[in-house]
């Protein structure tokens, strides 16, 4: 590897989550390199814990990739991140660096899938979705293939309670023009929003629930290779109902003014939740598997609030990554990188009942 494996960088350091991973970071020993757009936020977030600090904007990277030079790894923060990992991916493989970030973006997923083979020859790996996006399911995938192998259709799910961070938000907003996701006979095909629903324990009770376009439908069949994959939500009939009828008006949620003014109101609304209420937050996380004869088998775990789990595991990996030679190259998911256990180191993490 051509970079210093003691220097790394987290991009976006300065938003809800990323703030969160420096802390963690620190907290483990680690000398992240903090770096973002805004000089006086990065800089400020610098002197809070001593650390180096770069300035400069995703669009910079394009025209100097060595922005990032000496780095052995870049955990991308900044979303959404459809208008910056592409960017920040290129760099990254001509610098030689490792890549990961905390996106549920499908098709920031398939589009890192899609340079497996330049990652191999550059001898890095490409790794999206280090946070709850998507290691806990992820890993119940990987555990419910094993209980599985000859599984055809597998079905993941969650119940969250942590709310949004302003970021989060702004990405569901730019999400909802492109309707659902699920994956169907082996390819990605789009849905309607709310187009399936079903009741599903997850762990705390049954539950009317409803498809989402959550990053699994990309990452899950990569790491298990089952054809059939959807993805769940609890919802009230209320919310279903308004997201179907949203599905009529599709169209005028891709405007530039309407997405603007739901991002501003965004800006406005919404706050990242505090530490407080972070820790009273728990999630349960389902999946099911079936096979070609019908017979099916679930697995339940039980993790800590998502910004949490974003936080631990964005760290985890990054250690995994700078500490070890041993991982294979090229584009992973978390439970390919360092396996269906993964999500078991996590704080907070349990069987759920």
């Amino acid at each position: 590897m051509m970079s210093s494996e003691n220097n790394w960088m987290i991009y976006g350091a300065t938003g809800y989550s990323g703030q969160l991973i420096v802390e963690r970071a620190v907290n483990a020993g680690m000398n992240p390199v903090v770096a973002g757009r805004s000089k006086d936020k990065v800089e400020a977030l610098a002197k809070k814990y001593d650390l180096e600090c770069r300035v400069f904007s995703i669009d910079m990277l394009e025209n100097s990739d060595a922005l990032i030079g000496q780095m052995a790894l870049v955990l991308n923060c900044a979303g959404p991140f459809s208008q910056t990992a592409q960017v920040v991916i290129q760099a990254c493989l001509k610098q030689r660096a490792h890549y990961i970030d905390i996106t549920g973006e499908i098709d920031v997923f398939e589009y890192a899938a899609s340079l497996d083979q330049s990652a191999k020859e550059r001898g890095v790996v490409l790794c999206p979705g280090v946070g709850f996006d998507v290691i806990p399911t992820d890993c119940v995938a990987a555990k419910l293939k094993k209980m599985m192998p000859d599984a055809t259709h597998l079905t993941l799910g969650f119940d969250s309670r942590s709310g949004f961070s302003p970021g989060t938000a702004k990405t569901s907003v730019e999400a909802l023009p492109n309707g659902g996701k699920l994956r169907k006979d082996g390819k990605i095909v789009t849905v309607p929003l709310a187009a399936k629903t079903r009741k599903i324990d997850f762990g705390g009770g049954e539950k009317l629930a409803m498809t989402i376009p959550w990053g699994d439908v990309s990452t899950a069949y990569h790491n298990t290779k089952i054809p059939n994959i959807e993805v769940y939500i609890p919802s009230s009939p209320a919310m279903v109902k308004q997201l179907k009828r949203m599905n009529w008006i599709k169209p005028l949620l891709r405007l530039g003014f309407v997405q603007n003014l739901l991002k501003k109101r965004i800006d406005k609304k919404v706050k990242g939740p505090d530490e407080a209420t972070r820790e009273k937050l728990k999630t349960y996380v389902w999946g099911e598997v079936k096979n070609a004869t019908g017979e099916t088998k679930e697995y339940r775990i039980q993790v800590a609030n998502g910004y949490e789990v974003t936080a631990d595991g964005a760290v985890l990996v990054a250690q995994a990554l700078l500490s070890s030679h041993a991982h294979s190259n090229g584009y992973q998911t978390p439970s390919m990188l360092l396996g269906d256990a993964l999500v078991e180191q996590l704080p907070g993490t349990q069987m759920a009942r």
